[in-house]
């Protein structure tokens, strides 16, 4: 997701570790809050600068593990992101990124990195390749869904064959942050969280079914410009849901994705 002067992008930044969304960021639920999936692929890319900017570098450490817990309400308003070292290490690492909106805390996520090395004469996934996206249609999912951040992405869908199950590619021709380039892996988190939105399960204008975070896992890191998300949604008979996603970029498999969800009616007026 590299960016231009005139490139439209889902943020700008205002400061060392603060940034406004635009338009383009806002969500399917509510237009005055910001859609999850620029905020996850913002503080990946935050995560990426505090790494590249410290001495040194990353070195040959790689994200295997980053959890987002999402604390409240994201409001389409400027927020503030730092980065610290929760356990330090030459092979294993962990930090912790927090997204701030006001005095509050709004996101936090926390990723483990692992040191890379040369694991190829054994690398294998029983997990079959996804098709590949020029050969499925487009979806327009701001059909079905609202925001900004719906409308600004190519979505190309195989036919559901059944309710909650699907699978999808995703692009955008957006930049993350204005003038900025985004890691490849920042870019790619940008569009998991639109899991949730590909294979409903029931009608968004009947039930609400928000997700209260997301864990991405990752055996390999992802290459773009396509996020390949093979997804499933349960829903249980007691309010709580689950979407489960089979991560994929154009070379096959890379990963796991799971989503928490609150299910509820929606509110009657």
């Amino acid at each position: 997701m590299s960016t231009g002067a005139a490139r439209e992008s889902y943020y700008e930044r205002t400061g060392a570790y603060r940034f406004k969304p635009t338009a383009h960021a806002s969500g399917a639920w509510s237009p005055d809050e910001q859609h999850f999936s620029p905020v996850a692929g913002l503080m990946a890319h935050a995560i990426e600068r505090h790494l590249a900017d410290r001495p040194g570098g990353a070195g040959r450490l790689v994200v295997g593990r980053i959890g987002y817990d999402i604390l409240g309400r994201i409001a389409l308003d400027e927020c503030e992101i730092t980065v610290e070292t929760v356990r330090p290490g030459r092979t294993i690492e962990l930090l912790e990124a927090t997204l701030v909106i006001g005095d509050r805390a709004a996101v936090r996520a926390r990723a483990w990195l692992m040191t890379s090395l040369d694991t190829s004469s054994v690398a294998d996934s029983p997990r079959e390749p996804l098709p590949a996206p020029d050969g499925l249609p487009r979806w327009e999912m701001a059909g079905q869904w609202d925001g900004g951040y719906i409308a600004s992405i190519d979505v190309r869908r195989t036919p559901p064959a059944r309710k909650g199950r699907t699978a999808a590619w995703l692009s955008t021709p957006l930049g993350l942050v204005a003038g900025e380039e985004s890691g490849a892996l920042a870019s790619y988190i940008t569009l998991v969280d639109t899991a949730n939105g590909i294979a409903v399960q029931q009608d968004p204008a009947d039930w609400m079914f928000p997700n209260i975070d997301l864990t991405i896992h990752l055996h390999r890191q992802p290459e773009g410009p396509w996020t390949g998300l093979d997804t499933t949604v349960t829903f249980g008979p007691t309010g709580q849901g689950l979407t489960s996603s089979v991560l994929h970029d154009i070379h096959g498999p890379v990963g796991q994705a799971e989503q928490i969800l609150t299910v509820r009616p929606q509110p009657r007026a």
